[in-house]
This record gives C-alpha cells, structure tokens and sequence, in this order.
C-alpha cells in the first residue's frame, strides 16, 4: 500500500539524484516495503538490510559487538553505527536505521516496549531521535515506519 509520504520521499531524492538505503530491526524490513511498493522506486532506493539479530547488526552493517554489549541493542549508538553501517555498505547517499523493541515482551524499566532509536544518515552527518511508541507490536511497527520516512523527509535538503 502505498503511503502519502513515499512520493514526497521520492520526488525528493529522484531530484536529488539520491539513493537511500534502510538498516532496520524491530521494523523487520517494512520501511524498505514501504519505498518499494512504489513503482520506479529502484531510481531512488538502492537497498534494505534487515538486521533482526545482533549477530547480523555486526556481520552486514558493521556495528562492533562490543558496542552492543555496552549499549544494548536498543540504544542511539547502535542506531548510529547501523545508519553508517548502511550508507558504506551501499550506493546510497543518505540511509535511515531504526532499533527498538515492539513487543509484547523484551521490554524493561529502562526500556519499555515501545522504546525505538531512530537514525538518519546523509551525506555522512548522524541525526538521532528517540521514540516511545504506544500500542500493540504492529502499532509500534506501523509507527517506527512513518517516524522514520517522515524523519528522513524533514532532514533533507530543501531544492
């Protein structure tokens, strides 16, 4: 289905000549989804990565392991290691990255579900933000998405 802000998102980066690319965990690839569900996304989307487990986070994007062991998986330096991560292991010239625990379990006191790093990467400088998404697994999902592109959108250059 495709959302109102994908052809903003794309009108831009098409007149930008930029590609994006996607780092995504408790999203589970649906930002990636979400720009391609548009036809002649690949003109403006280069790739997503979806890096569920810590193990992938290190392996395809490069975060250390001892990064997340220090930080936890859910925090703003992993999200910023997973949006560089993203835009070095790509064609892209911006990329965004979220972490976060949608639930129903994995939360804690210090990180409820609904605890999500979002991460913006372009043209190397690091934009963070961190969320606390209410309602249930696809809710916070749903929401983590559209924080995400609308994020992305805001970050970019005017024309």
């Amino acid at each position: 289905m495709i959302h109102l802000l994908t052809p903003l998102l794309a009108e831009r980066l098409s007149l930008l000549h930029w590609m994006m690319s996607t780092a995504e965990s408790c999203t589970g690839g649906m930002i990636a989804s979400r720009c391609t569900d548009l036809a002649g996304s690949s003109t403006w989307f280069d790739r997503g990565f979806v890096t569920y487990s810590n193990h992938a986070k290190s392996d395809l994007l490069g975060v250390p392991s001892e990064m997340i062991a220090q930080h936890g998986a859910v925090s703003e330096a992993v999200a910023q290691a997973m949006a560089l991560g993203a835009l070095y292991r790509s064609e892209s010239v911006v990329s965004v990255a979220v972490t976060g625990i949608a639930g129903p379990s994995g939360g804690s006191q210090e990180k409820p579900v609904g605890t999500v790093w979002l991460a913006w990467c372009i043209g190397g400088r690091v934009y963070t933000e961190l969320q606390t998404f209410s309602g249930n697994r696809d809710q916070i999902r749903v929401a983590t998405t559209d924080c995400a592109l609308e994020g992305l959108l805001k970050r970019l250059p005017p024309l």
